[in-house]
């Protein structure tokens, strides 16, 4: 008989708000407090210490109240980057218990696309994220904010808008290249430097939401309000191809993300729930169910040692939940 799935190993309360996006920061040597970045709803973002399970500092406020939606560290812990519904990426130094927004970029999109970042060179990193003209990516060099490329779908093609980003390499000094999932359902891997897109797979019938994608198998999965992923190869032409796809019991999926050893990954639910697969071969492992509502983001923590590690998921009911599981795969 399978065993019953875990509860929580803890419950994070008190953003007050649904919470829709999820960040760790957890990698740095003893004694480094390991961190949880979360975006919320009504604008702010929540540093949590994860070992005393509370906030340490007063929330961050840069998005005029307007739901905060990415959230993501830059190098190290003082060094974050935000994205808004007030359609501002910010970028903040919290070093020595600042809160400062030092440096914002206005993107002039109206949807909910993340931004994607790639670290590129040390203090240098590249940008990627949905422009002002409906179907555009932007690709932006930071911190300086020079624009390097605006992607944009051939004449006819009828992507609609970008829903989701994933700038990637092979190797350090490689070409970069973006993963988009957009509106039509499809999904377009682009050469950033070349400012054309390679490949394009139609892997939905409706909006791609969510993407994530494993640069060392080749092998991408992409979920949508649809009761199907859809797993998709990249051969050695730059082809992207369907590899298989998984039906699901209940419709909708808001977030997708592999945990970085590539061993298994987690998926956040329309239907209040976190499901747990294998990477391998998309086996189902587990069915969290802790939520009350919809779940919007999860995240694998970047413990340096495998047994820390953690999954958490925020929740339109205003908690999040941290996992232990699998740590020991």
């Amino acid at each position: 008989m399978a065993l019953p799935p875990p509860d929580p190993q803890f419950v994070l309360r008190g953003t007050s708000a649904a919470v829709h996006t999820l960040h760790f920061s957890c990698g740095g040597p003893e004694p480094d407090i390991p961190l949880l970045f979360s975006g919320s709803e009504n604008g702010f973002i929540h540093v949590w210490n994860l070992k005393t399970h509370r906030v340490d500092t007063a929330p961050l406020d840069g998005h005029g109240r307007k739901s905060v939606y990415c959230v993501t560290t830059m190098g190290d812990k003082d060094r974050l980057l935000s994205q808004g519904r007030d359609q501002r990426i910010c970028l903040w130094d919290l070093a020595e218990g600042r809160t400062a927004v030092t440096d914002s970029v206005f993107t002039e999109h109206v949807g909910f696309c993340r931004c994607s970042l790639l670290k590129v060179a040390q203090g240098r990193w590249l940008m990627a994220m949905a422009a002002r003209s409906l179907e555009e990516v932007q690709i932006l060099e930071l911190p300086s904010k020079m624009s390097v490329c605006t992607l944009k779908p051939e004449v006819g093609a009828r992507l609609g808008m970008p829903m989701c980003l994933k700038l990637w390499q092979l190797s350090c000094g490689s070409q970069p290249v973006l993963l988009a999932g957009y509106e039509d359902g499809s999904v377009v891997l682009w050469n950033v430097s070349m400012g054309k897109a390679l490949s394009r797979l139609t892997c939905h019938q409706e909006p791609v939401m969510s993407l994530d994608f494993d640069w060392e198998k080749a092998k991408g999965i992409s979920g949508s309000s649809e009761k199907v992923l859809s797993i998709w190869s990249l051969n050695e032409q730059q082809n992207l191809q369907v590899y298989k796809t998984h039906g699901l019991v209940n419709a909708g999926i808001s977030d997708i993300t592999i945990r970085p050893d590539k061993k298994i990954l987690a998926t956040a639910g329309w239907d209040h729930r976190i499901r747990i697969f294998g990477w391998k071969k998309l086996k189902p492992l587990a069915v969290l169910d802790y939520h009350t509502a919809t779940v919007h983001c999860v995240s694998f923590s970047d413990h340096s040692k495998p047994g820390d590690r953690v999954l958490a998921a925020g929740s339109k009911d205003q908690r999040i939940s941290v996992w232990s599981i699998y740590a020991q795969t």
